[in-house]
């Protein structure tokens, strides 16, 4: 069972069944409740909702509010609207600009060529490039956190400050996770039918969740949904990746902008030792670090009302613009 959390080499280890990572035969398949990229765009897609193209990838992306700008970039498996009820506590005074990764969300599927060709990065870049923005503060989640790094030391003149939550430094393990019941079966039951449903997928944020009382019904259905798209032949292609940490390292030392670490400290995968390793890589500059001891993996999903307040008060209060 612990081979099942292997998100994908070096990425991000969740769990993941078969079905979301690589299609199977036609017939198997047909009695499994996918949804088509069309038929999440229609039921998930709103008047915020805006399309561009990106080194060849169709991208979903909202851009909300008005005042200096935060790019916010959602974690695997998630979606922007990951970002939902942060966007709804800040837009009065930020313009937010969040989008889906390529392949995920409302996005549009990676082909061969750009799984081989694109960078995780160039799709920030390219997008804040045709929205004429040259500065932002990130803000991510997970292994969004782990583009903005990337970003922030490829592109010093764009990023000004970064705020992270439970972002990995290392190639994630998962020998030390102890499921409860109700997630131990939930898991093996999506491993043996090759298909996460919404049993799964409630247990799943319940687990990852300091108190999962705080993840709505809408939430859940939404995690569900997204992740029940017709497989991908390239899902993780343009997540950013730890790989053996080398380069990623490297990266994170040539961070120069300040930093916030968001830590939800009850998170059973990235636990607060995982933020003081974290800050250890980025010597290169400011860390700052808060914990959230009753917050599991997701901060901005459990606590968006928390998490918002911490985001402004760093930018206004403790990183303002000079």
């Amino acid at each position: 069972m612990r081979a099942a959390l292997l998100f994908a080499a070096a990425t991000l280890a969740l769990p993941m069944t078969a079905s979301a990572q690589e299609a199977t035969p036609a017939a198997a398949e047909a009695a499994k409740p996918y949804l088509t990229l069309a038929e999440l765009r229609a039921r998930y897609g709103d008047e915020a909702s805006r399309y561009a193209t990106i080194r060849g990838l169709e991208i979903h992306y909202k851009d909300e509010g008005k005042g200096p700008v935060l790019l916010m970039v959602h974690g695997s498996r998630s979606s922007l609207k990951q970002w939902d009820g942060v966007v709804a506590a800040l837009k009065s005074r930020y313009r937010i600009i969040r989008y889906d990764l390529p392949a995920a969300g409302l996005s549009g599927a990676v082909s061969d060529e750009a799984a081989a060709t694109v960078q995780p990065t160039d799709i920030a870049e390219g997008l804040l490039a045709q929205l004429g923005v040259t500065k932002v503060s990130f803000v991510g989640v997970s292994s969004g956190g782990t583009l903005g790094l990337f970003l922030a030391a490829k592109r010093p003149d764009l990023v000004e400050r970064l705020i992270v939550a439970n972002t990995p430094s290392d190639t994630v393990r998962t020998d030390h996770l102890v499921y409860p019941p109700a997630f131990a079966k939930a898991l093996a039951d999506s491993q043996a039918a090759k298909f996460e449903n919404l049993e799964f997928w409630n247990a799943y944020l319940s687990y990852f969740s300091g108190d999962g009382s705080r993840i709505s019904a809408e939430t859940r259905r939404a995690y569900y949904d997204m992740n029940r798209r017709v497989p991908e032949k390239n899902p993780v292609a343009l997540v950013a990746k730890i790989g053996d940490g080398v380069e990623a390292h490297k990266r994170m030392a040539e961070v120069k902008a300040p930093v916030l670490l968001i830590w939800g400290a009850a998170d059973p995968l990235l636990t607060p030792k995982a933020a003081a390793t974290l800050e250890g890589y980025l010597t290169g500059t400011q860390v700052s670090t808060i914990l959230l001891p009753d917050v599991g993996h997701y901060p901005p999903t459990e606590t968006p009302a928390r998490v918002a307040a911490l985001v402004a008060a760093y930018i206004e209060a403790a990183t303002p613009t000079k």
